[in-house]
């Protein structure tokens, strides 16, 4: 019997800033109390970053909040953090990132089914503002649709 996983965090303002072109699972070097915060959803995900150094990812601008029972096994809140990648990923996404405008974000913080909390990472474009402006312009257009097409069905 497969569980759901349960999402911790969604970064909005990631699919808001960026053209998602590829995602990737990716796990999470944390301390004890950072997962008890977790399970309390106490991260946020706002103006993060993962960067490649070396032969390893990190995670940056993640702020777990600290664990509201915790004593002084509790972390500092803004560390960086390393992310658990395939050795083959990483010199993937190290290839990748050095093209101009390329860059890593997470997306979503989630349990697993077996419990391990994972890190969805997005290999992501930034947006131009006229493409934003677009994005909105699109998604107005869609639920003014859907909107209509409610209000026929009624009558």
């Amino acid at each position: 019997m497969a569980r759901e996983r349960k999402n911790i965090a969604t970064n909005k303002k990631a699919y808001h800033d960026y053209f998602v072109e590829e995602t990737y699972e990716a796990g999470i070097a944390l301390s004890g109390t950072e997962v008890k915060s977790l399970r309390e959803n106490g991260v946020s995900l706002r103006d993060s970053f993962a960067h490649v150094k070396g032969s390893e990812v990190w995670l940056h601008n993640v702020h777990i909040a600290p664990y509201s029972h915790g004593n002084r096994a509790n972390v500092q809140t803004n560390r960086k953090r390393k992310l658990l990648l395939h050795k083959r990923q990483i010199r993937y996404l190290i290839g990748k990132t050095k093209e101009q405008g390329l860059t890593l974000v997470p997306l979503k913080f989630y349990f697993s089914e077996s419990n391990f909390v994972k890190v969805e990472l997005g290999l992501c474009r930034g947006k131009k503002n006229y493409d934003k402006r677009a994005t909105i312009a699109d998604r107005d257009q869609k639920r003014d649709m859907e909107r209509a097409l409610r209000d026929r069905q009624r009558s």
